[in-house]
């Protein structure tokens, strides 16, 4: 898989700055993720040029990220739409990233791990209600969000924590890891479906009929949820609302970061 990078910071963000995130970035794909995963895929820096009428670029990528500094999501949509629908996308805002006092490498690096693992943003695992562990919930396929207040670095660039595949069991695999950096929080790691504090999971409720987060009590977990929702609509948001517009309304509503 190949993905396309598009800066659109206006200069915020210069391309030999783009470059260097991405190589770190690569290597993590390569070295850290994909040894896991069995999922690969490598960023690319693209132009910015728009496509002409009748004369539409040749892409590289088989997806697209696209490094935007204000959080201008009509904008952003409308020039995803208009020159690369279809393809599978995510938006970094940097003005989000400031917000959350991080870089925006952590968050480019987390999208581009959650576009790897689930590009249609389509995927859903059945396992245990983070809260109430006898009820079965279906989570969100996500790489990152649940240990996403966690990072470290690789060339000196900061990247993403992420989830490793026994996260997603419905045993506790005590023999195993969760998460790639494993770290412990009041002498515990992070468990099966669980959370490490700062982060946070999505899911589908059956038995409610809704879409849910969990933790509603942690404040740095409130906080990234608050800054984030600046940008209203993120992929599956967005994938719902098109599901609506064509007729096949899912059930529920969630935005996924």
């Amino acid at each position: 898989m190949i993905i396309s990078v598009i800066n659109h910071t206006n200069g915020e963000i210069a391309d030999e700055q783009v470059q260097h995130a991405l190589r770190a970035i690569n290597r993590q794909i390569e070295g850290d993720f994909a040894p896991y995963w069995n999922f690969g895929a490598e960023l690319r820096l693209e132009g910015r040029t728009r496509p002409q009428k009748n004369n539409q670029i040749d892409l590289r990528g088989d997806a697209v990220l696209y490094l935007w500094n204000n959080v201008n999501v009509k904008s952003a949509m409308g020039y995803h739409d208009a020159n690369f629908g279809g393809l599978p996308f995510g938006f970094v805002y940097t003005e989000i990233s400031q917000a959350l006092g991080e870089d925006w490498t952590v968050t480019l690096s987390h999208e581009a791990l959650e576009l790897i693992a689930d590009p249609e943003v389509n995927l859903l695992v059945m396992g245990p209600h983070p809260a109430h562990r006898g009820v079965n919930v279906f989570h969100w396929y996500e790489m990152c969000d649940a240990v996403q207040d966690e990072r470290y670095q690789i060339d000196g660039v900061e990247v993403q924590n992420f989830v490793l595949p026994l996260y997603f069991t419905g045993g506790e695999e005590r023999a195993g890891r969760n998460d790639f950096l494993g770290r412990a929080h009041k002498g515990k790691t992070l468990r099966s479906f669980g959370v490490n504090p700062g982060g946070y999971v999505g899911f589908h409720n059956p038995k409610t009929g809704t879409d849910e987060t969990y933790p509603s009590d942690d404040p740095v977990a409130t906080k990234r949820l608050t800054i984030k929702s600046r940008a209203q609509m993120t992929r599956r948001s967005l994938r719902y609302q098109r599901f609506a517009i064509g007729g096949a309304r899912p059930s529920g509503h969630s935005t996924r970061h």
